[in-house]
């Protein structure tokens, strides 16, 4: 099977520009593809707020719930916030345009890094999660974690490689079986402490709240706003959307809002009334469906569901991620290779890229889920603050119809997200928090560079300021032919030389005496007409005497260019290449950056096998 066939197999057939509108998605789709992470993040963000409160002391834990009530608030703020974004950003971008276009480009650039960094590491958090939540109900992989989450991320970007609307469809099961599961889950959970039956729950009247340090409830609040993270999601992708692509888009994000706020609230009440605490070998979610279901079949449907979303909350990113990469690629702050659609019409490239940096931050991190934690939602606050801010601007330019609602709720949630910004920084900083704190400058700074070597080649190879001539007038050129021997695939080449220049050379490294003898008695016989310079090579390098030879003839031949052109032969088969010398791909690799050099290839195909 050939690389095609095989792309074909796996990718399906190319999408031609015309099918780019059937690519688009239904509302209910939209909801499993943008924001499988958000709705995820309730699978661990109820842990992550126990694990500090429990380290302290078991009465701590009853800050869970003012702690969880807290996080639904700002959940409340930020989906206001971005439905004003929504509205005035219809073509999508996210933070990276709002920013960019109200607050400056470096503000627009902080905010692209954030949400860069922060996509990659829900693809690692999540798939990191989703492994431990099935280790729990399965302990043999434990060992295996790293190499099971790089299996899942491949696996996951293969599916997007096919074309978002059959990621949607493959996506769309797993995400509404995880959200029917949770809430009944919740509902059989309220039904048992309201008949006051299974495990015996603890009433929050009970209990009276303990004194804990200001810092601790700081911390667990941070920790527990990564069930905020992903929520910006909607508002990068609105292009995926059907028309009215903006309504659609506002309407999906309530939905997510909704049903975030009530699978979080329902899991945090849970966790405390069921006396939930944090274990290193099972995940909170898994010890609450085992409470309220037993060994029941239903605990496997909530702990299969559960790892299921975790996996596929990665999809979240690989729908954001290439987008807003090829943003920043059209505006020439990343290669350009990002900006490009591939057969299937997605960012193939921007898809490969995020798999490459959310495996390597997987097996860096040993695939442990509190380990990444403290990097998380770091990127993403940011990226909220700055989104808000830089509504709070649009809003005073342009002034319409509204505006000063709009201009409020949008500032109240820049002054919300700064402040858990803040907040997530203290508290986490040696945690971890200090990388991405520290990456987030050295990404834009890359940003930087890429532009102004763009800027530096576009005036380069521009014609402005040059006066058109007459009639173009052909480069004068020497022909060099650097050959190895006499074989057919060398006299095709030096045919091919004859036809384009008058002035061809052949030059040969000697290597072997003997064998130089043996060549030129061949090539009296085969090919006198063109004269060949034997060069002295007692180290036996081959590349460096072809080097000083071509700036021998730089020197004195006194033309527009020299010409290298490499005879080489091409096998039946693309595994017996590997059997040979790749002298020729040396040479245009050490002729590449010289200046004034053209370098091609005369291949001759062979034909056995």
């Amino acid at each position: 099977m050939g690389l095609s066939q095989f792309k074909r197999v796996f990718l399906g057939q190319p999408l031609s520009n015309q099918m780019a509108s059937e690519e688009l998605i239904p509302k209910w789709k939209a909801l499993a593809v943008l924001s499988s992470d958000a709705l995820s993040s309730v699978a661990y963000a109820t842990e992550e707020v126990l694990i500090p409160l429990a380290a302290f002391s078991v009465l701590a834990v009853g800050w869970s719930i003012p702690i969880a009530l807290a996080i639904c608030a700002l959940l409340i703020i930020i989906t206001i916030s971005y439905r004003q974004t929504i509205d005035a950003y219809p073509s999508g971008g996210g933070a990276y345009i709002v920013a960019k276009e109200n607050l400056g480009t470096t503000a627009g650039l902080v905010a692209g890094a954030s949400l860069l960094i922060d996509y990659v590491l829900t693809v690692a958090v999540s798939i990191a999660s989703g492994v431990e939540q099935l280790a729990s109900a399965f302990p043999v992989l434990v060992e295996h974690k790293e190499l099971c989450g790089a299996f899942i991320i491949l696996l996951i970007a293969l599916f997007n490689l096919r074309g978002i609307r059959e990621s949607a469809s493959i996506f769309a099961l797993p995400t509404y079986l995880f959200v029917v599961s949770i809430l009944v889950m919740i509902g059989v959970g309220a039904w048992k402490v309201f008949h006051g039956v299974g495990l015996h729950p603890v009433t929050v009247v009970d209990q009276t709240y303990a004194a804990v340090p200001l810092f601790l409830i700081l911390r667990s609040f941070s920790s527990g706003c990564a069930a905020l993270t992903g929520v910006e999601a909607i508002s990068n992708g609105i292009p995926v959307f059907r028309q009215p692509s903006s309504k659609n888009a506002k309407i999906t994000m309530l939905w997510m809002s909704g049903i975030l706020g009530t699978l979080f609230l329902g899991i945090t009440f849970l966790s405390h009334l069921f006396q939930v605490m944090p274990k290193a070998d099972e995940t909170g979610v898994s010890q609450l469906a085992h409470a309220i279901f037993g060994n029941s079949w239903l605990y496997y449907v909530v702990a299969g569901s559960t790892a299921w979303i975790l996996f596929l909350a990665a999809n979240t990113s690989y729908a954001d991620f290439p987008r807003l990469s090829s943003l920043l690629a059209k505006d020439r702050y990343l290669p350009r290779q990002l900006a490009s659609l591939g057969d299937r019409l997605v960012f193939s490239n921007g898809i490969l890229g995020l798999s490459a940096a959310a495996i390597m931050l997987l097996f860096l991190f040993k695939g442990e889920t509190h380990l990444l934690i403290p990097l998380y939602a770091i990127g993403v606050f940011l990226s909220f603050t700055l989104s808000q801010g830089g509504m709070v601007r649009h809003h005073l330019k342009e002034k319409k119809p509204g505006w000063m609602r709009s201009c409020f709720f949008n500032g109240l949630g820049a002054a919300t997200t700064l402040c858990v910004l803040l907040v997530i920084a203290v508290t986490k900083f040696k945690m971890g928090a200090w990388m991405v704190i520290l990456f987030i400058p050295l990404l834009v700074l890359v940003f930087n560079r890429i532009h102004i070597h763009y800027l530096a080649v576009g005036k380069e190879l521009s014609l402005a300021g040059l006066a058109p001539p007459e009639k173009l007038q052909p480069f004068k050129h020497t022909v060099i032919v650097p050959i190895s021997g006499i074989h057919r695939g060398v006299i095709d080449a030096l045919r091919y030389s004859l036809s384009i220049s008058s002035d061809v050379r052949a030059c040969y490294v000697e290597i072997d005496s003997a064998a130089t003898e043996r060549m030129q008695v061949e090539w009296k016989r085969w090919a006198h007409e063109v004269p060949i310079v034997v060069l002295k090579s007692p180290y036996r390098s081959v590349i460096r005497p072809l080097l000083d030879y071509l700036d021998d003839v730089e020197q004195t031949a006194h033309g527009d260019v020299i010409t290298v052109i490499i005879p080489e032969f091409v096998t039946k088969k693309w595994w017996h290449q590997v059997l040979h010398n790749q002298t020729a791909f040396v040479i245009r690799a050490a002729l590449m950056f010289r200046r004034g050099k053209v370098v091609t290839s005369v291949r001759y195909h062979l034909r056995g096998t």
